[in-house]
Order: structure tokens, then sequence, then C-alpha cells
């Protein structure tokens, strides 16, 4: 026995050698990788920097915060993504909770429900829209429905924007908070929770939401990607957001078009970080639920803001034990 203890780690040195060995493929493979997301945007760059007969100008960059549109295009797509993503966390988090509390069947209908955005196609969903909103002009306008008609067409925060940006994200959104938590016992949580006192608001405020950090901010970040990316709802609808003034501007300055879109990139991956941040920050301290008798505690997490008071928990006193001829 002492012969095979010392020659095993002998037998396994050279294994271990391997699997320590550098892999030069995998840095091929990230070069490859990095060279084809690279080159367009240093192709880009240059062309917004590299005027014929001229040289090296910086006059697209410069000129873009004194461009016609550009900041009042700029928030409005960043306030639609912001109430899209608030709209839409308000949607699908309660609901895939239920789900998860309530009998499983429902999980399907819920998936196919978030996941028909993907199989319509956004020019058709447009369509729709387009086609009830003429119906406020057509059929209300002597009723005092009409008003909510042009209060949701706003130029300056037009509501039916965020409600079909909120469809469109439906599928990233369920997809991302699904994910979440699948990892999450949200039945033991939330009943752990319940015991403690806490609302059903608090439940999902102070246990769910702080174990979904990662979801929520990849959800976020999708959305976002989402509503400053999108044209084709927005231009159809006759609204004049980021995507599609990067679009009408590209007819006389297409310099300063592709600069806005290299800047516009560099906002989505400064977002993104800051979402990132928020996602792995620290969690939500974790309260010890005391027991009457001895043993571990349990732990349920963000629980001790959500408890209105502390609960104890019984333990069945302990059977006694059958002494010989004491029956």
């Amino acid at each position: 026995m002492a012969a095979l203890t010392t020659a095993a780690p002998e037998a396994f040195a050279p294994g271990k050698a391997r699997r320590t060995r550098p892999r030069y493929w995998r840095g091929a493979v990230l070069a490859v990788a990095g060279l084809y997301f690279v080159t367009p945007l240093l192709s880009s760059f240059v062309f917004t920097v590299h005027v014929p007969n001229q040289g090296l100008t910086f006059e697209a960059y410069t000129g873009i915060l004194s461009a016609d549109g550009f900041t009042e295009s700029l928030l409005l797509s960043l306030s639609l993504a912001a109430a899209t993503i608030a709209l839409a966390l308000l949607l699908v988090v309660p609901a895939l909770v239920a789900v998860r509390l309530g009998p499983p069947r429902l999980r399907a209908v819920v998936e196919i429900v978030c996941m028909l955005p993907l199989v319509v196609p956004p020019i058709a969903l447009v369509t729709g829209i387009a086609t009830v909103l003429r119906w406020g002009p057509d059929h209300f306008s002597r009723t005092p429905l009409y008003q909510t008609f042009l209060a949701v067409q706003n130029e300056s925060f037009p509501v039916v924007l965020v409600l079909a940006y909120t469809v469109l994200a439906l599928p990233f959104v369920h997809r991302s908070l699904d994910a979440g938590l699948r990892a999450v016992d949200v039945p033991t949580l939330v009943e752990a929770a319940r015991n403690c006192g806490a609302s059903r608001l608090q439940v999902i405020v102070s246990v769910i939401l702080p174990n979904l950090r990662s979801s929520l901010a990849g959800a976020s970040f999708l959305t976002l990607a989402l509503v400053l990316g999108e044209y084709t709802v927005a231009s159809l609808l006759g609204f004049r957001p980021f995507a599609v003034w990067i679009v009408t501007v590209s007819g006389a300055e297409a310099r300063m078009s592709v600069a806005v879109s290299l800047l516009s990139l560099l906002i989505t991956w400064a977002l993104l970080l800051v979402l990132s941040r928020a996602g792995t920050g620290s969690s939500a301290s974790a309260t010890a639920i005391p027991a009457a008798g001895a043993g571990p505690a349990t732990v349920v997490p963000g629980a001790g803001a959500a408890a209105s008071a502390p609960a104890t928990t019984t333990v069945p006193a302990a059977a006694p034990t059958p002494v010989p001829g004491k029956e």
C-alpha cells in the first residue's frame, strides 16, 4: 500500500503537466475574433477622421453636440429605454414568481406568450399598432377616449413606443429572469419570509430581487440595447429617437452619422459596464432566523428587511429513550 501511495503522484505528474501546458490555439482563436470585431470599428474610425486631399480632421466628432436634434433624440431614446425597462420588469418579475409558486403547467403558457414577439415580425407589429391608432380620429373623435389616443402619441414622450418596445423586449427579459429564478429556491424563500411576517410586496422587493441582481442587469442591458438600436417601429410611426436621427442625418453628413454610431457603441458599452457593476454588487445581507432548539439557523437573504417581528421556530420534543425494565 505504501508503494502504491508513493507511485501515485509520479503517475499523475505528466497528466498534470499536460493540463497546465498553455494552449496556443486559444490565443489564435481570440486574436481572430478580435480582428473580426475590431477591424470594422477601426475602418469606420478612419473614415470619420480622414478626408481625401485634407488629411486628418475631427470635425465629424466636434460637430456632434451642435448638430440639430442630437441631444433631443438621445435623451428621448434613453428615457424610452428607462421606461421600457421599468415596465418590462414590472410585468415579468411578478408573473415568473407567481408561476414558480403556482401550477407547473402555467410555465409553458407564460413562456409561449413571452416568446411570441420573436415569431411576429416588427413590421407586422407596427402595422397593427398604426391601425389601432387610426381608430382615434375615425371612431372616437367625439368621445373622451380620443384624448388618450393623442396622449400616447405625444412627440416629446411617445408612450406608444414604450408599449411596443416592451412587447419586443419580452423574450429577452423572460429568458434572463427565468435563468436566474431556476438557480433560486423560490418557494422556500417565500415561505420563510412569509413566516417572518413579510407581505407579498416585501417578499419580492427584499427577498427575490436581491437574488436576481445579475439577471436583472442582463435583462436591463438587453432592453437598453434593443431600444437604442430599434428603427422600424419608430420610423413607421413617425417618431424620431436616436436610431432614426442617425439614419436621417446620414444623407447630409455621412461622416457625422458614422461618428455618432461609434459614439453610440461607446455609450452602450459604458452603460453595460454600469449595469454589470450593479448586477455583481454586494448582495443583500442575510438574516438568520433563530430556532427554539439547538441546531443551525435558517438563513433567508433579505428577510431582515421584510420581517416585521422576529419569528420563532417550534422544534418538536425528542421522544423519551426507553429504559429496560421500566416500560
